[in-house]
């Protein structure tokens, strides 16, 4: 057993008092250790007790929201009004920060959903690429070099 599942068993029984199946367990690893991969390069996860931490806050935020009801066995197929509910998430949905923090423009249709994202990488980043441009345009026009 693996350092994710040990600390999601021990945050299940301490926050919720429940012990839920082993292909729970596998498909929340899954997701926490899909989650710690993305964060890697945001946060300063150095050390090991860094991680479990940072891995404990996030197994800690799942089961809470598992014990308020936010989890796939509790899933209405109608709201309080009796009107049929529709979920769609994308598969996409963990992307990294980088990808985040470069949206500059998002066009939504009527209904609130997505349907146009424009990425920008961020300014330093364009920046060194113009200048590279310039430096490869002086090589070439001085030493005829590329």
């Amino acid at each position: 057993m693996e350092i994710t599942e040990k600390i999601l068993r021990e945050v299940f029984h301490r926050l919720v008092n429940m012990e839920p199946e082993d292909d729970v367990f596998e498909r929340l690893n899954g997701v926490i250790n899909g989650m710690m991969d993305k964060f890697q390069d945001t946060f300063d996860l150095d050390t090991v007790q860094r991680q479990n931490t940072f891995r404990a806050i996030i197994c800690s935020m799942f089961v809470h929201g598992w014990g308020i009801g936010m989890h796939p066995f509790n899933n209405p197929d109608r709201n309080l009004d009796e009107r049929p509910i529709e979920v769609r998430v994308s598969k996409d949905i963990l992307i990294p920060m980088e990808n985040i923090k470069a949206i500059r423009y998002v066009k939504k249709d009527e209904e609130g959903r997505v349907k146009k994202v424009l990425f920008e990488p961020d300014q330093n980043e364009r920046i060194r690429g113009q200048i590279d441009n310039l430096l490869d345009k002086i090589a070439t026009e001085k030493w005829g070099e590329k």
